[in-house]
């Protein structure tokens, strides 16, 4: 069951008089959502709002996650209940403007090396002219400045990187592409992602790293985080082996 139950904040820290909002997901969980579309104000609030959540550790709460606009907590509900609870989210909610809150401690910048075009990036021509561009002002465009790592979903520790600017607001394909390697970089609605797996996909193959970014035999299996930037670097095609090859292919973090 889904009840909305909108969080009234002054107009100026609400860009949407309807968000935040409150909902109930099933019976032992709540869904705090920023907004209804993918937005880089929402996205913030939704870290921020988690990493709130964990500083708390309200005595039940069992689980904290985000989307790309929203925060889910899973609850027990033999040690608290819908009400208290609630009134719990309502009053965190209430005390900050989430929208304009700092990014979460913790986070770290990617600088990632990828092969961009020809066989390890066969759609890239064809997203560039979507966006109106030439392939190199595309991969110009893509490596000039870090992109959050807004959610991770879909596949084990697979990231969404965004926003782009708004000429890179393509379309999905309308059919599939069989299959795309582990590593591709695939592009659509202003967001970047790096497959975790091979998979099929509606999203546009335009180059390849060699990251890894589920490794199960770790105890922290995933490599990038929800709060993560990442800014890619164009490497030469005869690169990609050697990329591969490296346990976090290629790449190399720093505290942000």
């Amino acid at each position: 069951m889904f009840a909305d139950t909108p969080i009234t904040l002054r107009p100026d820290m609400a860009p949407d008089s309807r968000f935040p909002a409150i909902r109930t997901v099933g019976i032992d969980g709540f869904l705090v959502s920023f907004a209804e579309v993918q937005d880089e104000r929402a996205n913030r609030a939704a870290l921020a709002f988690r990493s709130a959540l964990e500083r708390e550790s309200w005595p039940g709460v069992e689980e904290c996650a985000t989307s790309l606009v929203s925060t889910f907590l899973r609850f027990d509900l033999g040690a608290c209940d819908h009400a208290s609870l609630r009134a719990r989210l309502v009053q965190l909610l209430s005390s900050r403007n989430w929208f304009d809150a700092p990014l979460p401690e913790g986070r770290r910048l990617w600088r990632v090396p990828a092969v961009f075009g020809s066989d390890n990036g066969p759609q890239l021509t064809e997203a560039a002219t979507l966006a109106g561009q030439t392939p190199e002002e595309a991969v110009t465009t893509i490596c000039a400045q870090p992109l959050r790592v807004q959610t991770i979903g879909f596949a084990p520790g697979q990231p969404y990187l965004g926003q782009l600017p708004p000429e890179w607001d393509i379309p999905r394909q309308a059919k599939l592409s069989p299959h795309v390697p582990e590593g591709a970089l695939v592009v659509a609605i202003r967001q970047l992602i790096v497959f975790s797996v091979g998979t099929p996909t509606g999203w546009r193959h335009i180059g390849q790293t060699g990251l890894r970014l589920f490794r199960p035999e770790l105890d922290d299996p995933f490599l990038l985080r929800p709060g993560d930037e990442v800014l890619f670097t164009r490497a030469p095609e005869d690169a990609l082996d050697r990329l591969r090859a490296d346990p976090d292919g290629g790449a190399v973090a720093e505290a942000l």
